[in-house]
């Protein structure tokens, strides 16, 4: 399957070894500043027959990609989308999938009308200690779900934003919600049944006043199940990430999974005693070495058994939909000062330029 990647920064490499894991045929990358592309050639041993290019759309005629995969900044990723489609790819789209959500309609309407696969890349969904906690949710081992919550607790300095002059923009990005908190926002949405009522939430930007967005997100979700959740996410932790953890707590369910990117299982603790807590935690651990965690691969090799057998990736683009209309559905109430009702019909982060 012919692959391309656009966007050689930060996030790129998991997207290589991905593609490399599951014998993608890398046919092109793609970035505005060669440099990026000349590193990543060079750290991955890609032979001369993967074309270089700074400009995606001569890329997508020339080398015609199966599959490609936008990595961009995330302001810039709805547009690659729609052009990518046009093109007749399938995609594997960095989250957010986009920043607002018209654009995603748009992504989600195009891609079904051409038969198209679109993956939002929410790599911690293929964490084993992730897949065993959602194993126990979808066989009612928790009974009925109380609630949930989900604590991002980490560090971003200047010089993480002086790398990139498009981090914590509003047009380009968002603050700490949406680019380093989405994943967990993701997986106790998913994990609590998905459909929400309303929500109420607090953003403030108490340490970083050099960046537009917020650095400190505090949210109270009402789920349509009766069930609750809460976020707090933040990178103003001293002097480094502390911890990322989810929690659920059911009528007959505890679990607690931590570790750098939810990959450790730290708490297990169910009345039906299926299985034996000490083995679970030991067998569900991961140790990876950046908050990435390695579920790219897994995500990759979804991606394209879905587009071989013509079915919905595991993670779709409905599933980044939701993800980012839960931190957008945040904003707003942060921004008004009142509940917001769910579904979103109209949102996107360039609506909150000047909050703070």
């Amino acid at each position: 399957m012919r692959y391309a990647l656009i966007g050689c920064g930060r996030i790129s490499p998991n997207h290589i070894a991905a593609a490399k894991a599951n014998n993608l045929e890398i046919v092109a990358i793609c970035d505005v500043v060669d440099a990026n592309m000349r590193d990543k050639k060079l750290k991955f041993d890609l032979n001369d027959s993967v074309k270089q290019y700074t400009d995606y759309r001569e890329m997508l005629a020339q080398e015609k990609p199966e599959l490609v995969a936008i990595a961009t900044e995330s302001g810039k990723h709805a547009q690659i989308a729609l052009d990518c489609l046009e093109y007749r790819c399938n995609l594997i789209i960095e989250k957010p999938i986009a920043l607002s959500i018209a654009d995603t309609d748009r992504i989600i309407e195009r891609a079904d009308k051409l038969g198209l696969k679109v993956c939002a890349c929410h790599q911690n969904r293929f964490n084993k200690s992730i897949q065993k906690i959602r194993e126990a949710v979808d066989k009612n081992r928790f009974g009925r779900m109380f609630y949930g919550t989900a604590h991002i607790r980490w560090c971003r300095d200047h010089e993480y934003y002086d790398r990139a002059s498009w981090r914590g923009t509003w047009e380009q990005d968002g603050g700490a919600l949406m680019n380093q908190c989405i994943h967990n926002i993701d997986l106790l949405r998913w994990m609590m049944g998905d459909e929400i009522e309303e929500v109420v939430g607090m953003t403030d930007r108490l340490n970083h006043n050099y960046i537009e967005a917020e650095d400190l997100g505090i949210a109270l979700i009402k789920f349509k199940n009766g069930s609750y959740g809460i976020v707090e996410g933040t990178t103003n932790i001293y002097p480094r990430n502390l911890e990322e953890t989810l929690y659920l707590f059911g009528e007959k369910g505890t679990v607690k999974a931590g570790g750098q990117s939810v990959n450790v299982i730290e708490e297990w603790r169910f009345s039906d005693m299926l299985d034996d807590p000490e083995e679970v935690k030991r067998r569900f651990h991961e140790n990876p070495p950046n908050v990435y965690g390695y579920g790219h691969t897994p995500l990759y090799a979804d991606v394209i058994a879905a587009i071989e057998n013509d079915r919905k990736p595991y993670v779709d683009a409905e599933a980044g939909k939701r993800a980012l209309e839960l931190v957008l559905a945040i904003y707003q109430s942060a921004a008004t000062g009142g509940i917001v009702k769910l579904p979103l019909t109209s949102c996107q982060t360039v609506d909150f330029q000047g909050r703070f």
